[in-house]
């Protein structure tokens, strides 16, 4: 049986060694779920992919401006992801700073790492963007209105407000 649900809470009990988790189901699957209770199960876990609509309009934009500016849309998206991105500033020792932007750039292409001086010496200020498969709705709204805005200045075709606004609706 397919189950459209919401993972809402993830915690490990190191009691029990274990990993407990909660979901949110839409509808009442209550008699459905209590043959299940204390009972092993196997679980597959699949995103929405209504989710990647927002995603994917995103890239389609991309690509269209790939084509109008002659850059590579990868490079685009960085550049929105610098731009209007989410980002944590983290002073780092020096001597620390290659491990640690190998191992965040590994996440994907959207999570970028730049510097700037600190005020600490030995230190400098790692600019660590998040990708946006960990955006929020608002902040993917504010990435593709920007990179919509852009598109227009350039004469590519865009959706209409509404129906930008209804693929976000679906980001999660």
């Amino acid at each position: 049986m397919k189950i459209d649900s919401k993972l809402t809470k993830i915690a490990y009990d190191f009691a029990s060694k274990c990993t407990k988790f909660e979901f949110i189901s839409y509808g009442n699957i209550t008699s459905y779920l209590e043959e299940f209770l204390d009972k092993k199960v196997n679980l597959e876990l699949k995103k929405d992919k209504r989710s990647n609509n927002a995603n994917s309009y995103l890239w389609a934009l991309l690509g269209e401006m790939q084509e109008k500016l002659q850059l590579p849309k990868e490079d685009i998206y960085r550049r929105y992801v610098e731009e209007c991105g989410v980002y944590e500033v983290i002073p780092i020792r020096n001597d620390a700073i290659p491990k640690f932007t190998e191992s965040w750039t590994r996440n994907g292409l959207g999570w970028i790492c730049t510097t700037t001086m600190s005020k600490l010496e030995g230190y400098t200020n790692v600019v660590a963007y998040y990708g946006t498969s960990v955006y929020s709705k608002s902040e993917m709204a504010t990435l593709i209105s920007s990179v919509v805005e852009d598109c227009v200045d350039l004469g590519i075709p865009t959706k209409r407000k509404e129906d930008i606004e209804s693929l976000l609706e679906e980001w999660k």
